[in-house]
């Protein structure tokens, strides 16, 4: 038993509590996000939208999301994490319950550009904050923490909202909208405003300094080449499945392992991750994640993609529990919400561009899209490795300082 608690003391124990105030609203608002998985069938369903203005309407959501994140690292800097992220969510609920009960489809439009730029506010503002409360030696663990409770709660988010989806969606609505209320009156009526940062006073920072970081750049491009691979789990990967036969239900299947995976391996792994060389391990964690990826092309049947999912998702959990600790070590302290929203920004840009890319290079064929993402992944940890000593001696310098 005294093994057991220092186990859990070594995972868990620690950590102010400020960060466990964010950690809960975290998990609270990813249990509460039921909406967005079934935006499509409330459009066609409730709203009876044709199948072209339901495609137009999401895209207009991903056009607010794309530059949601460079948004709210300015705000994050200027106006503060806590106003930034409780303003975020209180606006997104908002905007939902509007979304709820609109039948014109321009008010529908403008609604879904709206929540498309709110709903993603509350991100670099909560990385950023983790940074300002975070010794660097507990960052890693702290980041991978986070990164558990938002996929345990999305996962019971997403098996309650289908619950839910069929009978009563206006609920989805409500339940989205009342967990953003209460994430954003956590965080600001629970984390003192003296744990934030000093803020930026409009003088000294810009995205211009982020631009000329030539570490953070490149490893922004880093992020970017993974996320490139890793989004087509959702984009290729189901197209490669139906090519083999396999119904919607096998990828299904797939996807939920990836779930499993990730809830049941990151909180073992969240305290020995951060012993390492945060470049060694990110680069390990991406090379796995193009193995994983790159073994699809050998498969055909439902086990032989789950097994692949296994392997790729060990990466994911390696990468996510070192990647923003890297970004939010690499920023100064009155710029951190910026850095975090550039870091932020290169998942934006994939989510645009991945679709096109996964697209064409399975137009190629299937062997030719999977050894493709397999390379991207590797040539990414390469670089990871040859920034590594730079990531190093700016971490160094932090912990001096």
């Amino acid at each position: 038993m005294s093994q057991l608690r220092a186990a859990i003391h070594d995972r868990f124990g620690g950590l102010p509590r400020s960060y466990w105030v964010l950690w809960s609203g975290t998990l609270i608002n990813r249990l509460g996000t039921m909406v967005q998985p079934f935006f499509a069938f409330y459009l066609t369903g409730s709203r009876g939208l044709s199948l072209t203005e339901v495609g137009a309407v999401l895209t207009v959501f991903g056009a607010g999301a794309f530059f949601s994140q460079l948004l709210s690292g300015a705000l994050a800097d200027r106006y503060g994490r806590r106003l930034t992220l409780t303003g975020g969510m209180l606006a997104t609920a908002a905007i939902m319950l509007t979304l709820a009960y609109s039948e014109s489809l321009p008010v529908i439009v403008g609604c879904m550009f709206l929540l498309g730029v709110a709903m993603e506010i509350y991100r670099p503002a909560s990385s950023a904050l983790i940074g300002d409360i975070i010794p660097v030696r507990d960052r890693t663990r702290a980041f991978a923490l986070l990164f558990w409770a938002v996929n345990l709660g999305f996962t019971g988010g997403v098996l309650t909202g289908g619950l839910l989806a069929h009978g009563a969606i206006l609920w989805l609505f409500w339940i989205d909208a009342i967990s953003c209320v209460a994430f954003g009156l956590l965080v600001w009526f629970a984390v003192p405003a003296s744990h934030e940062a000093p803020r930026d006073t409009g003088k000294t920072g810009s995205f211009r300094a982020v631009l000329t970081d030539r570490v953070m750049v490149i490893f922004t491009l880093i992020t970017l080449a993974y996320a490139v691979v890793y989004h087509q789990s959702m984009i290729t990967l189901p197209l490669a499945m139906q090519a083999d036969g396999l119904s919607p239900l096998a990828y299904g299947v797939a996807l939920a392992t990836n779930g499993v995976v990730v809830v049941l391996v990151q909180p073992v792994v969240v305290n020995w991750l951060g012993k390492f060389d945060h470049s060694w391990v990110a680069a390990v964690g991406m090379t796995l994640v193009g193995v994983g990826f790159g073994m699809t092309m050998f498969v055909s049947d439902t086990s032989g993609y789950v097994v692949t999912v296994v392997v790729w998702s060990i990466g994911e959990i390696v990468v996510t529990g070192v990647s923003a600790a890297i970004a939010t070590n690499l920023a100064p302290a009155h710029l951190r919400g910026r850095y975090m929203g550039v870091y932020g920004f290169a998942f934006s840009l994939s989510n645009l561009i991945s679709p096109g890319i996964g697209t064409w290079l399975l137009g190629l064929g299937s062997a030719v899209l999977w050894s493709a993402l397999a390379v991207l992944a590797v040539v990414a940890s390469i670089v990871q490795l040859a920034i590594g000593p730079a990531i190093r001696h700016r971490t160094a310098e932090l912990v001096a300082a």
